[in-house]
């Protein structure tokens, strides 16, 4: 069978930099080391890490690098499952059921083994310059590992971009106690992160933003959940222009929370 959204293009990459990144993935004796090629342009400084969503990395996803690189941040893309410049939704997704000792599809209360390898990266690109500021996005799979992160010191911004984990179990979060606790603690320090979607998503919906309320935002925001008019789904690559101005106006408050997390003194 057809993927209905499938796509091959070639992507320009000859301004990235291109480097193998290693790191362990589970704690103590279940700890494997992996590898995944990451894809880096700019110069150290403010830092933006886009984690890819489960459609691949293709033409939209360097055009939202392309967005940030204009605001002069550093832009990192780990490379973690698909061929670069294939989307393809129903190969990626058979890619990631493969890969159960990083993704956990369907856990809930607890993160996906692969958040331990982002924070690893996240820290290597803070010391490459020790005055760097770091602020990731995840998107659709990788939405809610944005969330996780803000739990680590090294990441001052988030934002968690129509986070659909686990799958079909939009009430429950793909986050530990552990990690709410800590991400909590960190957004009362930085101030809100910001989570996207469509009003008619299936994958991210309704029940998902109202989970991620009802533990974030029980006494004070720190999640600023924000809703598009609209069935699409990926608000910052693929549906950007299905959505329209307000999809459009969702990329400017994203670039315009950066600006302010990550380049104010």
């Amino acid at each position: 069978m057809s993927d209905p959204r499938s796509q091959s293009t070639t992507l320009n990459l000859d301004a990235y930099r291109k480097r193998a990144f290693t790191a362990p993935v589970g704690q103590g004796r279940q700890a494997v080391a992996v590898t995944h090629d990451v894809y880096e342009q700019g110069e150290p400084g403010p830092t933006v890490v886009l984690i890819q969503e489960l459609p691949g990395i293709g033409q939209e996803m360097i055009s939202l690098a392309g967005a940030f690189r204009a605001q002069g941040y550093r832009v990192v893309l780990p490379h973690l499952f698909g061929p670069i410049g294939r989307i393809s939704m129903l190969g990626n997704t058979g890619r990631v059921f493969c890969m159960h000792r990083e993704f956990k599809l369907f856990a809930k209360n607890a993160s996906s083994p692969i958040v331990d390898w982002l924070k690893a990266l996240c820290v290597d690109l803070r010391d490459t310059e020790p005055v760097s500021k770091i602020g990731v996005i995840g998107m659709c799979l990788t939405g809610n590992f944005a969330i996780s992160l803000m739990a680590d010191d090294s990441v001052l911004a988030g934002v968690a971009s129509q986070p659909s984990m686990p799958l079909f179990d939009q009430d429950h979060l793909h986050m530990s106690e552990a990690e709410i606790s800590a991400a909590k603690a960190r957004l009362d320090t930085h101030g809100p992160m910001l989570a996207l979607r469509f009003s008619g998503d299936k994958l991210c919906t309704g029940a998902k933003f109202r989970a991620l309320a009802q533990t974030f935002n029980d006494d004070a925001e720190r999640i600023r959940l924000i809703e598009l008019p609209g069935d699409g789904h990926s608000v910052l690559t693929l549906d950007l222009l299905k959505g329209g101005e307000p999809a459009q106006g969702a990329l400017n408050e994203v670039l315009s929370y950066f600006n302010s997390q990550l380049k104010s003194a």
